[in-house]
């Protein structure tokens, strides 16, 4: 069975990644992360931070598919990262692609000291 969007606890998601991301646990309490399914195509940000898309696919091919649209996708204005559940210690609950203004984020790693 798939979730939808909001049928999972973003609040409580973003909470407990606050250590690692402390930006997005402010974002989603100012409503600045927009959460959707993927469509086959990426929406303009406009005012948010970050958009969330869900992607539903078979369990088969659901990590590859994310990793090689992130990959795919990342390039412009914006940067794509992934999550699925099981995918390290700060893994989403469902496989997302998560797009984000690519200057805002490197200017709030380097606020944080972030090394990747």
């Amino acid at each position: 069975m798939v979730e939808n969007p909001q049928s999972v606890d973003w609040n409580s998601y973003y909470f407990s990644i606050r250590a690692q991301c402390p930006w997005s646990w402010l974002a989603w309490q100012r409503g600045l992360i927009d959460h959707c399914h993927w469509q086959g195509q990426a929406l303009p940000l406009d005012h948010y931070e970050a958009r969330v898309y869900q992607v539903i696919a078979p369990n088969s091919v659901i990590t590859e598919l994310v990793q090689q649209l992130s990959l795919q996708l990342d390039q412009g204005e914006c940067t794509w990262l992934f999550s699925y559940p099981g995918y390290g210690e700060y893994a989403t609950p469902v496989p997302v692609l998560i797009q984000q203004h690519r200057h805002r984020l490197d200017q709030l790693r380097s606020q944080l000291n972030y090394q990747e």
